[in-house]
């Protein structure tokens, strides 16, 4: 199947780069590489270093950019290790940096990824099959109060505690094994009422162990100083959130990293000492216009937000 993903926010995330022909920019989250290739094609003696965990994105991406080798490096890692990534690659800082976070189409409608709650597979959802912990795992060994914060923080799922308990009682007959028997034990732990009015009724489970499974809220939070710190100066970090959690990660981070002092107000000089590390250039993210809304429904809850390394 072929690596499609349609590119969120195209457009405003190359123009909110500031792309210089010599810069060294990083892709983060490489996917299909729809950013990356309009990247590498601004470049001319710069660098783009593609990161992604998932084996076959670095497969697409690799043939994908196959026309624009002399500028790409293409890294199979965790955009968490993005520092010694660059590191590696010989550079001390880079002039851009995108992450597009988010499951890509590509793994969506892979059926035997386990992503989706359409199609009957087994349990998997691991971004890096190279990792052992998978969907399954979860949903068989969990215990029933740690499967209930995850759908409801994770998924914010207002039935996550009934979900938890259906979920808990059904694997004590026998171990779930499939997507669909998923579907059937979130659907009966929903009222019927309900079931009616929203979309489907696993959607936000399936989310939320997705999350789970792959660490991504972790990663995101874990990664965002580093990235900023990994900036050269004028150099910006653009992201691109599909999930309220995330977009207030990054909204925070980037506060942080603007307003750092955590001096009293009456306080009449600094006296903690912390810097401003650069400017939030998105006072308000932004979102996909009525065009991209038309052809892609999947970006429907995309924000980008862009921070400016001082």
């Amino acid at each position: 199947m072929d690596f499609s993903h349609y590119s969120v926010l195209l457009n405003e995330t190359i123009e909110g780069l500031l792309i210089k022909p010599d810069g060294v920019y990083v892709d983060g989250t490489l996917g299909g590489a729809g950013h990356s290739s309009v990247i590498a094609s601004k470049l001319k003696a710069g660098t783009l270093i593609g990161i992604d965990q998932d084996e076959a994105a670095i497969e697409a991406a690799s043939q994908r950019l196959s026309k624009y080798k002399d500028v790409c490096r293409i890294v199979r890692n965790n955009y968490e290790n993005m520092a010694c990534v660059v590191k590696e690659q010989g550079f001390d800082g880079v002039d851009g940096i995108v992450l597009d976070l988010g499951v890509s189409s590509y793994q969506l409608d892979t059926v035997e990824r386990g992503f989706s709650y359409r199609f009957d597979t087994q349990l998997d959802m691991r971004m890096d099959r190279r990792q052992s912990l998978t969907a399954r795992t979860i949903v068989n060994d969990y215990p029933e109060m740690e499967l209930f914060h995850i759908i409801r923080d994770y998924g914010e799922d207002k039935f996550a505690k009934n979900i938890a308990k259906h979920i808990v009682k059904a694997r004590a007959e026998k171990p779930i094994e499939t997507t669909f028997e998923l579907n059937e034990i979130v659907k009966a732990a929903i009222p019927a009422k309900m079931r009616a009015e929203g979309g489907h009724p696993s959607k936000r489970t399936f989310q939320a162990i997705r999350i789970a499974c792959n660490r991504e809220l972790e990663v995101l939070e874990n990664s965002l100083e580093s990235m900023i710190d990994l900036l050269n100066p004028g150099g910006r970090l653009c992201i691109i959130t599909f999930h309220s959690l995330e977009d207030r990660i990054v909204k925070h981070a980037f506060k942080t990293a603007q307003d750092p002092c955590i001096c009293p107000r009456e306080f009449p000089v600094c006296t903690c000492g912390r810097v401003s590390k650069g400017t939030i250039i998105t006072r308000k993210p932004i979102l996909p216009s009525e065009q991209e809304l038309a052809e892609n429904s999947r970006s429907k809850s995309a924000k980008l937000r862009i921070f400016e390394k001082k």
